[in-house]
């Protein structure tokens, strides 16, 4: 049996992502998936367009958007930032390409079980298969295959329900995406003491439209069918029908899971490595973005004498998570739990302050492009301009979650 540099367990857009980059980097890589790769991906990917500036994926966008806004209270907030949805079939289709460029060889099975020598890992799939490579990259999912990672309670989920459709009328305006619209005015009293929910919601062309009623970070997730009896509540309210229903859209997430052991022979990579923006839930720029210096990292590593699956896996780890960011992910994590704390007006003035800093701030907080020290810069101009209430109730959230500002400050996960 021949050994594999890389076996990647998964093929999502993590796992294409990091297939590739690997092969790039002259490694080769064996990918380990449950179906064939090029199964289709239902879920709707966005991205701010400036975070592929200068890059081919840039050509994977579908539908863009120059006039994005947001509701935060009755005042319209544009943003004056450039939206895009990726089109899956042509990400895809690209990141495929450059896996079959670099020799990615895929396997079809599901990894079971892992076990480590000094020189290499041997992957056990389901079916009693077994693959060997000289460290492995587990890219499977929010719950990976092989990975470890402790175990906490109280972990927030987003969740979202939409529709793609036809409509009686144009549930938003023109060419215009919604990035966040968090009035609910519609919405009975009892239904306001719940937790915010804001729509999201985009002009797809040709007559169809894109709206989702979205939960941003809630523990439990908030169920789905409340999510669907809301957007429904919005639309009737909003005086538009469904007429025709193209594709529903249903999403459940975790937003604050714990990393993985950061000491374990098994490399992770995206939701598996708990790569999701704990702000805003983003995950695919951020996988596209750093895949290339998590490749080279693990390439080098392999070419050491002292090359074991720890000491590869290692490098990757330190290459995804450095110290700088897993500081910032603390502070990513403190502002999360401190906005699960705000009710459905003190969300509403939190977000109207938070569109209102410094487009760079703003801009680098939701896209992860601040260093720690204009970070914790931004944090507190947002908590000086915001309003008493919501003050008061960040101030309680610093003082619940002492421990998670004192991982930050010494730079652990």
């Amino acid at each position: 049996m021949s050994v594999s540099d890389i076996l990647v367990v998964g093929a999502g857009p993590a796992g294409l992502a990091i297939a590739a980059a690997l092969s790039e980097a002259g490694l080769r890589v064996t990918g380990l998936v449950p179906t064939p790769p090029s199964t289709p991906w239902h879920n709707t990917y966005g991205v701010w367009c400036d975070e592929l500036e200068h890059t081919a994926l840039l050509t994977t966008l579908g539908h863009r958007w120059s006039d994005v806004v947001v509701y935060a209270g009755e005042r319209e907030i544009r943003l004056e930032r450039e939206y895009a949805l990726f089109d899956n079939a042509r990400l895809q289709h690209h990141l495929l390409t450059r896996c079959e460029h670099g020799g990615v060889i895929w396997r079809t099975g599901v990894a079971a079980a892992v076990t480590h020598t000094a020189t290499h890992s041997r992957v056990t799939s389901r079916d009693g298969a077994v693959y060997e490579a000289r460290v492995v990259v587990d890219a499977s999912g929010h719950t990976p295959a092989l990975l470890r990672r402790p175990a906490v309670p109280g972990i927030a989920r987003q969740a979202a329900y939409g529709i793609v459709g036809m409509f009686s009328a144009p549930p938003v305006r023109g060419n215009q995406m919604v990035l966040m619209d968090y009035r609910s005015d519609h919405l009975p009293l009892e239904e306001r003491r719940g937790p915010p929910t804001f729509l999201y919601a985009m002009n797809l062309g040709d007559g169809r439209y894109f709206v989702e009623e979205t939960s941003l970070a809630h523990h439990p997730g908030v169920p789905l069918p409340a999510l669907e009896r809301r957007l429904q509540r919005r639309l009737a309210a909003m005086g538009v029908a469904v007429r025709e229903v193209l594709h529903v859209e249903r999403c459940l997430f975790p937003m604050n899971n714990p990393l993985p052991f950061l000491d374990q022979p098994v490399m992770g990579y995206g939701g598996a490595a708990s790569m999701v923006h704990p702000p805003s839930g983003y995950l695919v720029g951020g996988v596209l973005r750093r895949a290339p210096a998590v490749a080279q990292a693990i390439a080098g590593s392999l070419g050491a004498a002292i090359a074991t699956p720890l000491h590869a896996a290692r490098a990757g780890w330190q290459a995804l998570w450095p110290p700088a960011r897993l500081r910032r992910r603390q502070l990513y994590l403190f502002g999360l739990a401190s906005l699960m704390r705000c009710n459905d007006a003190q969300t509403r003035a939190f977000f109207s302050v938070f569109f209102g800093l410094p487009r760079r701030e703003w801009t680098g907080y939701l896209s992860d492009t601040l260093n720690t020290r204009d970070l914790v810069r931004t944090m507190m101009r947002l908590f000086v301009r915001a309003p008493g209430d919501v003050r008061r109730t960040l101030m309680a959230a610093a003082g619940a979650e002492r421990d998670m500002l004192r991982r930050a400050a010494l730079g652990l996960a």
